[in-house]
């Protein structure tokens, strides 16, 4: 899920409490709360590092299974490589569809 206000204000002050109302922040820890603009640009830089971070989240569901590679593993240990060279051909084939930024 992309970061939000709650998401910047726990990262800026970790174990404090506020609450929203309204899109307005109340501070109720005896800390001093962060500025507009450390919530602001805190908020920049998590969702861009979300946004950076994209190609990860598509990948996830189409790599094949974990199981797949122990066969695989299993196999190729034993002398056939046959299905490690399946398995490999199927990542690659994930990272080609989503590929990593400035790659």
């Amino acid at each position: 899920m992309k970061p939000d206000l709650a998401d910047a204000l726990v990262s800026l002050r970790p174990g404090e409490e506020w609450v929203v109302r309204d899109g307005e922040i109340e501070w109720l820890s005896e800390t001093t709360p962060p500025t507009q603009d450390e919530v602001d640009a805190r908020l920049s830089e998590l969702r861009a590092a979300y946004d950076h971070s994209e190609y990860q989240r598509m990948r996830v569901d189409e790599y094949p299974p974990i199981a797949e590679f122990a066969d695989a593993m299993y196999w190729m240990r034993q002398g056939d490589e046959s299905k490690m060279i399946a398995y490999e051909a199927k990542v690659a084939a994930v990272k080609d569809k989503y590929p990593k930024p400035g790659a």
